[in-house]
């Protein structure tokens, strides 16, 4: 199914459109695609439009199913799949990968968010989503039942679950760890289910920890599918879970349209600049903020030392005196 690079070059100076959109990448983005479309570093699937194909939840609910129980550590099924909130949407698109909200069987409900880079803080962010779910889940159940029936015990859990491409510093702290699992816990033991929870994925540290080359457990398989481009971990994924050949096929077969391709990978280089873009202004804000904090512990310091100064020169008067 793969083309080689002389046929793809062909096409597209064939083309007047496609060789303008292609001659306006820079030389780094022209040899990528051409990785990409020829299968030369094998297939990155957290290209937007990849994900999307293989990973949605209205085509292909068992894939979700099976990703959601793996991540959970605890069997589902799928009910079915939730509008999400268009303000947010609207409002970060750019940051995210894709963004999902699915409920569960027994009425749970699950967001699913992969993004390519992540927030300076990502816990007030997850917080801030899994709290909406939750509020959304009250006023569903609110509006259902009269007052004299509605009973807090018919709201059922919210789960959180980010995976990141690129994770950010507190992740890099367990450079072991690339599964990490939230829910509040009380210092006593007592255990009240208190309905939010979260999973953070860090897919970069998964692909890079030499202890995760070699597949041996389904999320693994799963992990390496979404975070590796190498041809040789491909192969050894497909030796050992052979069903998702027919999902890198789906990718192979999207290649074939190369004006398609050619146009959603615009967008994507798009959305990354703007990615970029804005990851910088946060790491520069904080940056500023960590700078003016050691300003204000600096100038505090000097005060106290001014203080010790002053103090000892008032005690040398006084030993004069």
């Amino acid at each position: 199914m793969l083309r080689s690079r002389e046929a793809l070059l062909e096409e597209i100076y064939g083309n007047r459109e496609l060789e303008q959109i292609f001659n306006g990448w820079e030389e780094e983005q022209q040899e990528e695609f051409l990785d990409f479309c020829t299968g030369a570093k094998g297939v990155k699937m957290l290209y937007n439009f990849c994900i999307k194909a293989i990973l949605d939840p209205e085509i292909y609910p068992e894939r979700i199913e099976e990703l959601i129980s793996l991540l959970l550590g605890k069997k589902v099924k799928l009910l079915k799949v939730l509008p999400n909130d268009n303000t947010r949407i609207s409002d970060e698109a750019s940051l995210v990968i894709m963004d999902f909200l699915v409920q569960l069987a027994d009425g749970s409900i699950v967001n699913v968010e992969i993004q390519k880079i992540g927030y300076a803080f990502p816990g007030q962010r997850s917080a801030c989503y899994s709290a909406d779910l939750l509020l959304r889940q009250y006023r569903q159940v609110r509006n259902k039942m009269t007052k004299k029936t509605f009973s807090y015990r018919k709201i059922s859990n919210v789960y959180t679950i980010i995976l990141f491409e690129k994770s950010t510093s507190e992740f890099h702290q367990f450079p072991n760890q690339y599964l990490h699992k939230f829910r509040q816990k009380s210092d006593t033991g007592i255990e009240i289910n208190l309905l939010q929870e979260f999973v953070f994925v860090a897919l970069d540290i998964y692909k890079e920890n030499p202890q995760n080359k070699k597949v041996k457990k389904r999320l693994e398989g799963w992990l390496t599918f979404l975070s590796s481009d190498r041809p040789k971990d491909i192969i050894a994924l497909i030796e050992k879970y052979p069903d998702f050949k027919e999902m890198y096929e789906q990718i192979y077969r999207i290649c074939q349209n190369i004006e398609q391709v050619m146009g959603m990978f615009s967008k994507e280089l798009y959305e990354l600049d703007r990615n970029t873009v804005r990851y910088m202004i946060d790491e520069l804000q904080e940056e500023n903020k960590r700078q003016k904090e050691e300003i204000e512990r600096q100038n505090k310091q000097l005060e106290r030392m001014e203080y010790a100064l002053a103090d000892a020169l008032r005690r040398l008067k006084e030993q004069k005196d």
